[in-house]
Formats: C-alpha cells, structure tokens, sequence
C-alpha cells in the first residue's frame, strides 16, 4: 500500500516536472528499457568502484596484518635478545677467572691494611684492564660485601680493592 503510494507520487511528482518544462529547453522521450540502461550503467559504474575500494581495504588489511605478524616477531626477538644479554651478563668464571680471584685473595689477605691499587693487581697478576675488572668482578660477585672498591683521595682516578674489615 504504501508503495503503490510512494509511485503515485513519483508519477504525479514527474508529470508535475514536465509541465514545467520551458519550450527552449528540449524534451527527451525515453523508453523503460532505456532508462534501466542508462540507470544500469551508471550503478555499474558506481558498483565498480565499490568493488576497487574493496579491493584496496582488503589490500590494506592484509599489509596491516602482515606489520602486527612483523611487530610481534620483533618484539619476541627483542625479549629473546635481552634474555640472551642478561644470560651473558650473569655468565660463570672460567679457570683463569677463578685462578686470578684466588691469587687476589691471597695477596690482599697478606698485605696488613688489605689493601692494593688496581695498579698493583695488574703488575702481580699480569694482566691488562679488562681482565683484571673480570676478575675483580668475579671476587666481588662470589664474596658480596666482603670487598669495596675506593678511590684514591688524591687522584679519583686511580682506584683500590679493599678487603673490609668484618671479615
């Protein structure tokens, strides 16, 4: 019913139009097949273009997939990564290592204030810096608060490990 009245007013409404229609302007006559052409193609047109928007979102859903694939697998790389630094960080002395702490000991224990410059561990132990820091690490870290590590008054830069005095 109420479709029957929304075309009445659709016919009524054109028929209204057409005598409007100003004779200078020129009148088309068109068949029902021609206007469902012309109607057909004109949404044919509007239907591709859908279509090709679709297509682009599909496209870009799948590229946004794919960067979330790429960013969860960053991110589990980065875990694995840190892990693999801590693991290496927390790493166990070798036999040098574990020779030299006990060649600090010693040395440290025999000497009356229990104390020596790095400088004087590197010449006893012959060894360079970073190996000396390894092993003086190594001490520090098997012994925790039994040794300190000082500077020098007169020159920050020079440094000392200290045996503390509770032990």
């Amino acid at each position: 019913m109420l479709r029957d009245s929304v075309a009445t007013e659709s016919i009524n409404g054109f028929a209204s139009e057409q005598a409007d229609v100003q004779p200078s302007e020129p009148i088309f006559v068109l068949t029902g097949s021609q206007l469902q052409q012309i109607i057909k193609e004109a949404t044919q047109g509007l239907q591709d273009r859908v279509e090709a928007l679709e297509d682009i979102v599909a496209n870009l859903e799948s590229k946004v997939s794919d960067l979330e694939a790429t960013q969860d697998t960053q991110g589990e790389n980065e875990l694995n990564m840190l892990r693999l630094i801590n693991d290496l960080s927390h790493k166990e002395p070798r036999k040098m290592e574990i020779s030299r702490v006990e060649k600090i000991e010693k040395y440290l224990q025999a000497r009356p204030d229990h104390k020596a410059t790095y400088e004087t561990l590197k010449g006893y132990l012959g060894v360079k810096n970073d190996l000396l820091n390894d092993a003086i690490n190594a001490l520090v870290t098997k012994n925790p608060g039994k040794y300190g590590i000082t500077k020098d008054p007169g020159d920050k830069r020079k440094r000392s490990l200290v045996m503390l005095a509770r032990y």
